[in-house]
């Protein structure tokens, strides 16, 4: 795997005090997503920036770029759109943002019945993929095997497949 660095701002300070070792399992997350993922990214370093913020920072993200003036749990903002744009010899392959929302997350995995934890875990994955070009919005197929993915890498941790039929019902609109 590519030497990779996790940015992680923590901006709500709820999360710290919500999730123990936060930025541990951020990064256990998303190192365990770009393990598993089936991209080819080289061998250069690799940067994501996660962000955990609050729903007003997500719901002003979420209006000015996708046009849905609400908070969702996770916003994605991917790099890789450009292969052609040019980066310094040595500099990190930059892959994108992963914003997320605390007060979001937080309802989803009481009204899911889960610990916040593993529903950040589960954000954590999801968003990486984004970055890494996999999309469940506009192919049913590519949807189903992100979901795989994501279902996969999260029991290696021990981590219940969020997309249960029992869970359908609860999965919020930035998972599927």
């Amino acid at each position: 795997m590519n030497p990779t660095a996790i940015e992680i701002a923590v901006e709500h300070p709820e999360w710290n005090d919500a999730v123990p070792e936060l930025e541990a399992l951020v990064t256990r997350m998303a190192e365990a997503a770009l393990e598993d993922a089936d991209c080819d990214l080289g061998d250069d370093p690799l940067e994501i920036s996660v962000v955990l913020a609050d729903d007003a920072t997500v719901q002003a993200l979420n209006r000015e770029w996708r046009g849905k003036d609400k908070p969702t749990n996770v916003l994605s903002f991917a790099s890789m759109d450009d292969d052609d744009a040019p980066r310094p010899p040595g500099a990190p392959l930059l892959l994108g943002d992963i914003i997320l929302a605390f007060e979001t997350c937080r309802a989803e995995a009481i009204e899911q019945g889960k610990p916040l934890p593993e529903h950040l875990s589960h954000l954590v994955v999801h968003g990486v993929l984004h970055l890494l070009g996999y999309d469940h919005e506009e192919d049913e197929a590519e949807a189903e095997e992100m979901e795989r993915l994501e279902a996969a890498i999260l029991a290696r941790f021990d981590i219940a497949d969020p997309y249960l039929p029992s869970n359908d019902d609860n999965i919020a609109e930035g998972g599927r």
